[in-house]
């Protein structure tokens, strides 16, 4: 094992945090959640900090970190950030009464970008990864004395993010399994060390995204390891390196650090969404795709609490993730087919369609890029069905009506 950092967090610090953020930070529930505790045949809890101030964790290590510095952040603070950080710290500096600026990638989402806008923050988009916009944000804090807020490498702001683990000691006293979103490192280090200074039988996993999960290789290689940009759903923890200080103390402190992959943290939103009626972002829902996966077993015995570490997901991306979910549960039926091209022929497939109950969504003509005789036409339809059996039967009765139907996918 290596030699822990000189610099490092304690209980005792984040205790102090505590007090600094009291004023501002919301004590966000715990809920149960009777569909995973189905599932899993555990108890299962959620602790909803996507309806902390600005949507996620982050206000927690922002107000923490400025509480810190002081007088030295009167000319204001900056940062890099994918989103939340921003909208964290942009919050923090409104209510402090300090300027702040953040840099964004091109492509952050744009609900993000707005936020932090929104919230008084001078908002640069640069470069196509957080790690540039770090970079971007170190030299702006050098050429014009703003103080840089790091968005998880920071011993202040692991004490404040560890201030949700004292709030689960207090909500759940069977507390045994805290499951945790993981992208720099920096929630799931300050929860651990929280808890497990309290309660060290709690058991504390981690849960990454897998198109950048760079604990693995970094814990196996001792040192932080850089691994490549990659699209992902999950946005808000994809972090292609560990920084130093979070690295040393998942290693101390957390359990174990596991993997799921994009389909699987889709279908968590979506389930977050459905059962839960609970807006999560992607990089908050993937210690629920890991519960369902199995890649995290719930604890036996005592209480297993799943953080959903954030909630500010664009509208256009959940309703992509919404319709998917419909698809796969068979209430969303997309088929493609061919009719005669003349007139009434439509319309005698459309009458047929609604005497089996479907109803209709979207329907669309086809005539390029299909292999179509002269005198006929293609057809995609978008229809709402009752569920799989009722979509089963919707498409068998379309083909015994002589039309040759092929479900999308």
């Amino acid at each position: 094992m290596s030699a822990p950092p000189a610099v490092t967090v304690t209980a005792a610090d984040v205790l102090r945090a505590r007090e600094v953020v009291r004023d501002v930070v919301r004590h966000t529930p715990v809920v149960p959640s009777a569909t995973l505790t189905e599932l899993t045949g555990a108890d299962v809890w959620f602790k909803a900090e996507n309806l902390q101030r600005t949507g996620a964790f982050k206000v927690r290590g922002a107000l923490n970190k400025l509480g810190a510095l002081g007088a030295a952040c009167a000319n204001g603070v900056v940062c890099g950030s994918a989103g939340n950080h921003a909208q964290a710290l942009a919050f923090a500096a409104r209510e402090r009464g300090v300027p702040c600026e953040v840099f964004m990638p091109l492509e952050a989402p744009i609900a993000k970008v707005e936020g932090a806008a929104a919230l008084g923050a001078t908002v640069h988009l640069h470069g196509a990864t957080v790690d540039e916009c770090l970079v971007a944000a170190h030299e702006r804090a050098a050429a014009s004395g703003l103080a840089f807020v790091h968005p998880f490498d920071d011993p202040d702001v692991v004490a404040g993010q560890g201030t949700l683990g004292l709030e689960l000691l207090e909500d759940l006293p069977e507390l045994a399994t805290v499951v945790v979103p993981v992208g720099g490192g920096g929630l799931v280090s300050g929860i651990a060390i929280a808890v497990k200074s309290a309660r060290p039988d709690v058991r504390v996993v981690g849960v990454q995204i897998a198109t950048t999960s760079s604990f693995a290789p970094s814990l196996a290689a001792g040192h932080p390891v850089l691994v490549p940009s990659a699209l992902t759903i999950a946005d808000g923890i994809a972090v292609k390196r560990p920084g130093k200080l979070t690295l040393a103390l998942v290693r101390e402190w957390v359990d174990e650090v596991v993997v799921v992959g994009e389909d699987e943290t889709a279908a968590a939103m979506a389930m977050l969404l459905d059962r839960g009626k609970l807006v999560v972002e992607g990089g908050g829902a993937v210690g629920v795709a890991a519960l369902i996966g199995g890649q995290v077993a719930a604890a036996r015995e005592g209480t297993t609490c799943v953080v959903l570490s954030g909630g500010n997901v664009d509208a256009g991306l959940l309703a992509v993730v919404a319709r998917r979910h419909e698809t796969e549960a068979g209430r969303r039926l997309v088929l493609f087919t061919r009719v005669p091209d003349r007139p009434g022929a439509l319309a005698a497939l459309l009458a047929l369609l609604g005497r089996t109950g479907a109803n209709l969504v979207d329907v669309e003509h086809v005539r390029e890029g299909v292999d179509l005789h002269v005198r006929e036409t293609a057809v995609q339809l978008v229809l709402e069905t009752r569920g799989r059996e009722h979509a089963a039967r919707v498409t068998r009765a379309v083909g015994e009506a002589g039309y040759a139907a092929s479900v999308v996918r």
